[in-house]
């Protein structure tokens, strides 16, 4: 299957190199090309394969992000377990990925409907998840809310709600799964933070709170399993372009319900989708998926901290003038 795969590959390439050949460019900058092509469409064939016949388990993948991760990962020839609250909208993502073609054998997903945010239920579903296919290769906690609101105007039960599904959510469904990675001594727990869960930002305090705690539970986890032969990977993206602004609550509770113009913005999730695979692929225990200001707005956080509390005073003072216009 895979020499088939590589002879087609190889034969796309050399298409190109004609069609680079035909617009007078020299052999060797078209053997370049073609070169680097190759090296690429190989690099992510090895990609796929590292996590072909994997158990790959969502959250949140009825939709958004989660959503992409289904795909990429079912391209790649994962057998998924996708997770989420509304069991229509999962088998509507299952009807989809019977549709993608790959060069790879694929698998019909599984799914396990609950409400991440009732850590009360998890231990059932993770239950549910393993019976599956007895086992759990690769876990990507994804799902969660995000929060728009003032400190002063909003209530501790938003605050809490929103613990709940970012933090508290993950942290019991991987404490559900991670005994029997244990026994395996296999296993790769993703989850999906935020630039947010590095750097806090004003009126983000629910969400920013719920990510810095993630932040700092899964990298005590992976100091603490490592020795164990697992793995453990958070992914930061900055923003992403999807409904999460949308989907956000507000300080009473409320849904937000408008689409940020930063969000509108954001990087497109079937690249950070693309990502979340290859951290997978090559192990890779923290990944910032996010543009230069932000980058660097981590690292002034922590060499000139007094810097970075004057910016985010000055960003709290012109997001509070918006507001009030």
């Amino acid at each position: 299957m895979y020499v088939n795969s590589y002879m087609h590959i190889s034969a796309c390439v050399c298409r190109h190199m004609e069609r680079v050949l035909g617009l007078g460019v020299g052999p060797l900058a078209a053997g370049t090309v073609g070169l680097l092509i190759l090296l690429k469409v190989i690099q992510r064939l090895r990609h796929k394969q590292s996590v072909q016949d994997k158990v790959v388990v969502i959250t949140g993948a009825s939709s958004g992000l989660g959503k992409e991760c289904a795909r990429v990962f079912h391209a790649a020839g994962a057998r998924l377990i996708l997770c989420g609250r509304d069991q229509k909208r999962l088998q509507e993502v299952v009807e989809e990925l019977g549709n993608i073609n790959s060069v790879i054998q694929t698998y019909t997903p599984c799914t396990v409907t609950f409400d991440l945010s009732n850590t009360s239920v998890v231990s059932s579903a993770a239950e549910e998840i393993l019976k599956c296919h007895g086992h759990v290769d690769v876990l990507i906690n994804n799902a969660g809310i995000s929060y728009r609101g003032n400190i002063l105007d909003t209530h501790v039960s938003v605050q809490r709600d929103v613990m709940e599904t970012n933090y508290f959510g993950p942290v019991a469904l991987t404490q559900a799964i991670l005994p029997s990675m244990v026994d395996r001594r296999s296993g790769h727990i993703v989850v999906i933070s935020s630039v947010q869960g590095k750097i806090p930002i004003p009126y983000r305090s629910a969400y920013s709170a719920s990510k810095h705690a993630t932040q700092a539970y899964f990298d005590c986890l992976r100091a603490e399993v490592e020795r164990l032969g697992l793995q453990v990977s958070v992914i930061s993206p900055g923003y992403i372009r999807t409904n999460l602004s949308i989907n956000a609550v507000t300080g009473d509770g409320s849904k937000y319900g408008v689409m940020d113009k930063t969000t509108a913005r954001g990087s497109d999730p079937v690249d950070v989708a693309r990502a979340v695979l290859k951290a997978v692929c090559h192990k890779q225990k923290d990944v910032v998926l996010a543009g230069l200001l932000p980058t660097a707005a981590i690292y002034l956080r922590t060499l000139w901290p007094s810097l970075y509390f004057r910016l985010m005073a000055s960003r709290a003072i012109k997001e509070h003038r918006v507001k009030e216009e």
